[in-house]
């Protein structure tokens, strides 16, 4: 890990925020003079121009199309909190622990960017709920993605206000209770800093970050369990040869067929070694150009994702070196959203990818001499159907993966008396990669169960030994240190959830 970034000083990177989201680093706001300068520079330019000509949407007006109606100055401490009130409307799964650290660090890096208007303490107010793990509640479901994730950040915002719930020390609490016992009194919104919080896309973009991490991890996952698939399949190494992919030179392509052929015994990487069949199916030989997808899309990906992330997002920007006041559209989550539905659409591939191979294992037509179902019984082989249903089970995680592949921008609402007609969609599409990601990752459970399986069936029959695994040896190795290879029947629920805990944790060495 590079040096741990400060807001304020450094740019966050997705490495960053997923490290600091499972609490792995902390990262923390920068307490640099300048730095707090520059930020009081914005809020005393706000207070300014509004002492001067007023006419600030958000702050003299109200929201959306409510921008005509004219806010006195008497009133403007209040309509910020009002505005955390009437979005406090969100609905579905609250986000879990690791997400609500990602956008809470994420919103607090993109109001430190110094042209939202907000004041050094409202950035310290939200760098003290990250240093105290104080967790707002913040439901799923609500947001269109423009104008900015409204709906989910307003519980980022009552909660500094002292008015929503929060999960402190693994207990749901009233924030105000917390920050009581903590010694701190609700946060006092001063203009516009409520609609800074709020009107940006800190949810879809924490979302996509911790989406595009897992991705990738699948997309290394599944390049060996293809090359333990071609090992157990008796099939022929020849379709990953260096050469072959020197002439369609597609890098990240080219990448993948190298993480599965280094994983193959050294002798099989420059010639075919009397594989079983010339050509092997299409699950195994177009492999690296199915998961090549990612490392050939990753660069393009992680700077849309890493651009939301340090940028200036909400609106209206407030600009105290030019001394103007920006009304424009920058909550819009475009970006995220293209590249969210583009990274869903590549890991469902993956999926797809690797339950095609898990069903040539089980199939006698196919698995080149494996039992039925990779029925390891030394008994009753008519009564013993080993993994035909993991097989049937990771088809179904694969139908579902595949159905949510649907482009989320495509489905633009009109909201909000149409001051909101043309809208990204991108919180729902981030949404819609995690869910996918999750059912990839099953796939690849019950695919590298199955690996093993195969591959530990031909070392008992004499057909394999252990110096013909080359790398894949290792991840042999790892899995048999959980995972006791399947005789008779048993169920696999607890095998499978394990090797899901493992991904998670990374533990496989790829």
């Amino acid at each position: 890990m590079s040096q741990i970034p400060e807001i304020g000083r450094d740019k966050l990177t997705i490495e960053n925020v997923a490290a600091a989201a499972k609490k792995q680093i902390t990262i923390r706001l920068c307490k640099d003079a300048e730095f707090e300068a520059k930020i009081e520079e914005g809020a005393s330019f706000l207070d300014h121009a509004l002492e001067q000509h007023g006419g600030i949407y958000g702050v003299t007006t109200g929201y959306g199309a409510s921008c005509t109606e004219q806010v006195s100055p008497e009133e403007y401490s209040a309509l910020p909190l009002n505005l955390t009130r009437f979005h406090g409307c969100g609905l579905g799964d609250y986000f879990d622990s690791e997400t609500t650290r990602a956008l809470m660090i994420i919103r607090l890096n993109t109001l430190a960017q110094g042209f939202s208007g907000v004041s050094m303490e409202l950035l310290r107010y939200i760098d003290f709920f990250i240093e105290h793990d104080i967790l707002p509640l913040v439901p799923q479901e609500g947001s269109v993605g423009a104008s900015g994730d409204l709906t989910p950040l307003s519980y980022l915002a009552g909660a500094l206000a002292g008015e929503r719930r929060v999960m402190y020390k693994n207990a749901v609490r009233q924030s105000a209770e917390v920050l009581a016992e903590l010694g701190k009194a609700p946060y006092r919104f001063r203009p516009k800093e409520a609609i800074a919080i709020m009107n940006g896309t800190a949810v879809m973009n924490a979302v996509a970050a911790l989406a595009f991490s897992e991705t990738g991890y699948l997309a290394d996952i599944a390049c060996r369990i293809t090359a333990m698939n071609s090992i157990a399949l008796k099939g022929n190494a020849y379709h990953f040869n260096k050469r072959l992919f020197d002439l369609k030179p597609h890098p990240g392509q080219a990448l993948a067929a190298e993480k599965i052929r280094t994983a193959l015994p050294a002798e099989n990487h420059g010639t075919p070694e009397a594989p079983a069949q010339i050509q092997d199916v299409y699950s195994i030989r177009c492999a690296p150009h199915v998961i090549g997808l990612f490392y050939d899309m990753r660069d393009t990906l992680r700077e849309f994702i890493e651009t939301e992330m340090n940028s200036a997002n909400d609106n209206p920007l407030i600009d105290p070196q030019t001394q103007s006041v920006y009304h424009g559209g920058h909550f819009y989550g475009g970006h995220i959203c293209l590249a969210m539905d583009a990274l869903k659409n590549i890991s469902a591939n993956i999926a797809d990818l690797l339950d095609r191979q898990l069903a040539l294992l089980v199939d006698v037509k196919y698995n080149r001499g494996l039992p039925p179902n990779l029925t390891g019984t030394r008994g009753n082989i008519s009564i013993n159907h080993g993994f035909k249903a993991v097989q049937i089970a990771a088809s179904a995680w694969t139908a579902e993966a595949l159905k949510n592949t649907m482009p989320a921008s495509v489905f633009s609402r009109s909201t909000e008396c149409h001051n909101q007609d043309k809208v990204s969609m991108g919180t729902i599409a981030s949404r819609d990669c995690t869910r996918v990601n999750k059912l990839t990752s099953q796939v690849a459970a019950a695919s590298l169960l199955a690996s093993f399986q195969a591959i530990d069936i031909r070392l008992k029959k004499g057909e394999l030994k252990t110096r013909d695994l080359g790398l894949t040896e290792k991840t042999y190795n790892e899995i048999a240190g959980f995972f006791k290879p399947l005789e008779d029947d048993r169920p696999l629920e607890d095998d499978l959830r394990k090797t899901l805990e493992l991904f998670e944790s990374r533990h496989f060495s790829l």
